[in-house]
């Protein structure tokens, strides 16, 4: 029986869970691999991640990863499958869910690779371990799968692959060799003040006007601690305070988001964020800030070698692929954990799903997160599926 895959994509974008909680999602994914046959499936690991392994005799390992879970977005493609899906997220905040990264379309590549690799298994020789990985949005999926025994539980890779939905032309697929991708950090930082009536502020310790001083002087760390020919992202994306115009509250927060392409400028923007809110703290008479850093990605870095073969063997089924010369993207990703853990190379590369046409005309084209994030499955999904196969045969040819 063939897997109808975009019948699969549409269900499973209909249906995004956020981190932690894709229990349908999972559910989904056992079952198609159930009816691809001749793979040992096991679920539960992290928490909600999916391992099928695909033995076929001696010969290299193959770890081929996909993430699963959906964004807290409130979806606007107009699409007749659009989710209306909700969620509660790890902080408490029920909202819409939506698959604005392509998520949905990753574990749809997948599912669909293993059903090929299946049918050509007299054509080669050596196991392949699909993992379907929870919680990437949050960078904690990869981190909880190992520490519940990923690497001990399942034969080890001798290669790590992925590919990740770009908002690119269909056909254009891009490998990079050396670092790929960004490191992730997040931070929530509270300033603790002295609450106060609205019409006393001079009873207060205000927390609000030190948070936003702050949230203003963190963005000079970039344009004026990173160097010109470096890279480095500071973002605030979330800022909570108050309950009433008339009421200084004693505390605010705020979330903060980094990205840098090497560990130097990391260290060096992590520095300069607890520099910041700390002194902002003491010029407003503030006690000092509490400041949480959440377990972030390192830099991705693709093994220069394993990518060469993998780009030649893309070239093979996709003739536009394409070395990834622009390197570094500023987004980021914790797929690298377990090719870290498992003391293997890895290669992950991007994968067009955005209709041509659209660049032609001159589109405004949705970027990954956007609530406008629409891939055309029709003809994303067969490129997808030949490209991981591709890279896949490469070592079990």
């Amino acid at each position: 029986m063939t897997l109808d895959l975009l019948s699969i994509y549409q269900d499973l974008h209909a249906h995004p869970e956020l981190g932690f909680q894709e229990h349908r999602t999972a559910g989904v994914i056992a079952d198609r691999l159930a009816e691809i046959g001749g793979i040992t499936v096991t679920t539960g690991v992290g928490g909600t991640g999916v391992v099928g392994v695909l033995e076929n005799g001696d010969g290299p390992v193959v770890w081929l990863r996909a993430d699963m879970d959906g964004l807290p977005v409130q979806e606007r493609t107009g699409l007749s499958y659009a989710s209306t899906h909700r969620g509660t997220d790890e902080d408490g905040n029920e909202g819409p869910t939506m698959h604005a990264c392509g998520h949905d379309i990753h574990v749809t590549w997948l599912l669909g690779a293993l059903e090929r690799l299946v049918a050509t298994a007299p054509e080669w020789r050596g196991t392949v371990v699909a993992v379907f990985q929870p919680a990437e949005e949050v960078i904690s999926g990869a981190r909880a799968m190992i520490e519940d025994g990923l690497v001990e539980r399942f034969p080890t890779p001798s290669v790590v692959l992925g590919q990740h939905s770009a908002p690119a032309p269909v056909g254009m697929v891009a490998v990079g060799s050396g670092a790929v991708m960004a490191s992730s950090d997040r931070f929530t930082v509270t300033f603790n003040g002295r609450g106060a009536h609205g019409s006393a502020p001079q009873a207060s310790l205000d927390p609000i006007v030190t948070a936003a001083s702050a949230v203003v002087r963190l963005q000079t760390i970039v344009s004026r601690e990173v160097g010109p020919s470096d890279a480095g992202v500071v973002t605030v994306g979330a800022f909570h305070a108050g309950t009433r115009p008339n009421i200084i509250p004693d505390t605010a927060v705020i979330e903060i988001s980094t990205r840098a392409r090497n560990e130097e400028t990391r260290e060096r923007i992590i520095a300069s964020i607890e520099r910041i809110v700390r002194a902002e703290s003491e010029a407003g008479g503030l006690a000092a800030p509490t400041i949480q850093r959440a377990p972030g990605a390192d830099v991705l870095v693709n093994d220069p070698a394993q990518a060469a073969v993998v780009l030649e063997a893309l070239r093979a089924v996709v003739p536009s692929a394409v070395d990834m010369e622009s390197g570094l993207a500023m987004a980021s990703e914790d797929v690298g954990q377990l090719a870290t853990a498992a003391g293997a190379p890895i290669v992950y590369w991007f994968t067009g799903i955005t209709d041509p046409q659209l660049f032609r005309d001159g589109a405004d084209i949705p970027s990954n997160h956007s609530p406008f994030y629409a891939p055309q499955a029709e003809t994303s999904i067969p490129v997808g599926v030949d490209a991981l196969v591709a890279g896949t045969r490469a070592y079990l040819s």
